[in-house]
């Protein structure tokens, strides 16, 4: 919880906690609204606050002349199924409402689950901005000259030692940096196809992909994916045996929008079978370090004996939101091939920013703010999966994702996620609809939403609000 954050939502959050680790058991009864001020050194209203937002979570119930007791849990929504996309490859083209929705991010006045980014209190903004003036204080003559393109060597030397987090040992004169992941993804698409290639993705997949394939021309063909444990590998082995494919791109840990992680076992097996076919592996790691345990955190690059994977990544989701323009790429036996198009597309970024990013990395804060990140998104999702569970329609499930903040909803068919999306956003609120994952027409029944930012009664009543209009649609159907 940000240091700025209410006392009375301090005070609930650490009740909550004591409820989810069962420490407050089912049934339990709480102190009166007096004891607890007593307890905690708050005030009265302050202790009615906190007990009247954990009724709103549901955490805990008033009973009639009883006093507040810890509620049952309640039955949350089940987990959606293995994805079935359409086996034969697709043009690429991505809706034009992704526009709307990207163009919305950060818009006064809308409460958002759309943009995948957490709360700007929860990242290190002080500790960022003092590295931003040392980096220009200490190289003010580089504003004066242009930035090298495959960036500043302290930069590329930091990602390659965090890349051993992963299992990755990265020779960083090979790390190019980017302008963000998307840059990083499409430099090494450019380097491995040509217009009409097919290429394999997993479904659903983040957006931001299929706009780079749907502007280099290419085609796609969508892979199942399991909600816990990721892309089918049988289903890639049939598609390698029976399609041109000419690259993989995937997120094999958090993926987005499911948040699944592949098991350590199928990670290696992937490696394997695609060095085997000689089918490069776009792997997007930008989320990697959220994933729960070390063995969770590692790549299927670190299982790569032949430079077939190629490694993205960048620090929006972990040092901070904004930085999200400094990404990097290592792309294996490409490296030569992504940095001259790196030379040759954007050249170099800022170099004041690029060195301030390599503190920031090898700072001793940044591991502990992820271990803070990593806490804080988990508890942010169990919040919002009961909050699903109790205001969305019947037949309701969503993901239960193994890092990240990011969760799949899967609505009765009934609903139209397209036509929710319109009724969220004339009430001030921004869901992501399904079919923006896919090449397909699947997905219309399905959203992505964004459970990173803190929760306040107003953000929790907006969603339970989403789930109210859901249910319109469906009756309405």
């Amino acid at each position: 919880m940000p240091a700025d954050s209410p006392l009375y939502l301090s005070l609930a959050d650490r009740l909550a906690g004591l409820a989810a680790s069962g420490s407050l058991r089912p049934g339990a009864r709480l102190p009166s609204v007096r004891a607890l001020s007593e307890q905690h050194g708050v005030s009265i209203s302050t202790a009615v606050q906190a007990y009247r937002t954990l009724e709103d979570r549901g955490v805990i119930e008033a009973r009639p002349k009883s006093g507040f007791f810890v509620r049952r849990p309640r039955a949350l929504p089940p987990v959606p199924a293995t994805t079935r996309p359409p086996t034969r490859p697709v043009t690429v083209e991505v809706k034009g409402i992704a526009d709307a929705v990207l163009d919305l991010v950060g818009e006064p006045g809308y409460i958002s689950f759309g943009a995948a980014a957490g709360a700007p209190s929860l990242y290190a903004n002080e500790r960022i901005r003092r590295a931003l003036a040392r980096s220009a204080q200490r190289h003010v003559d580089s504003l004066g000259r242009y930035a090298t393109s495959m960036g500043v060597p302290e930069l590329r030397q930091a990602i390659s030692r965090r890349a051993m987090n992963m299992g990755c040992g990265l020779d960083h004169r090979n790390v190019v940096v980017t302008n963000g992941c998307t840059e990083s993804v499409t430099l090494c698409l450019r380097a491995v196809t040509q217009p009409g290639d097919v290429i394999a993705i997993e479904s659903p997949t983040y957006f931001g992909f299929l706009r780079a394939m749907q502007a280099l021309g290419l085609r796609a063909v969508e892979i199942p994916m399991e909600p816990r444990r990721g892309m089918s590998l049988e289903a890639l082995e049939l598609a390698l045996d029976t399609q041109q494919i000419k690259a993989v791109v995937a997120v094999p840990t958090v993926s987005n929008p499911m948040g699944s992680v592949m098991p350590t076992a199928s990670k290696k097996r992937l490696a394997e079978l695609l060095e085997h076919r000689g089918v490069a592996l776009i792997e997007d790691v930008i989320c990697n370090e959220l994933a729960p345990t070390e063995e969770s955190r590692r790549a299927v690059r670190s299982f790569d004996r032949s430079g077939n994977v190629m490694l993205c990544g960048s620090f929006g989701k972990t040092l901070a939101p904004g930085l999200r323009g400094v990404g990097w790429v290592e792309a294996g036996r490409w490296s030569a091939e992504v940095a001259s198009l790196k030379r040759s597309f954007t050249g170099g970024g800022s170099s004041v920013v690029e060195w301030a990013v390599a503190e920031l990395l090898d700072h001793g804060g940044y591991d502990q703010g992820l271990r803070q990140l990593r806490r804080h998104f988990a508890e942010q999702v169990r919040t919002a999966r009961q909050i699903i569970g109790g205001a969305f329609p019947n037949g309701t499930r969503v993901t239960d994702p193994s890092g990240g903040f990011v969760l799949w909803v899967e609505l009765p068919r009934s609903v139209d996620a397209i036509e929710l999306y319109r009724r969220c956003l004339a009430q001030g609120i921004i869901v992501v609809p399904g079919p923006l994952f896919t090449t397909s027409t699947r997905y219309r029944n399905c959203l992505r939403l964004n459970a990173g930012a803190s929760w306040t009664p107003e953000r929790e009543a907006a969603l339970r609000l989403v789930g109210r209009l859901a249910t319109e649609i469906s009756l309405e159907a």
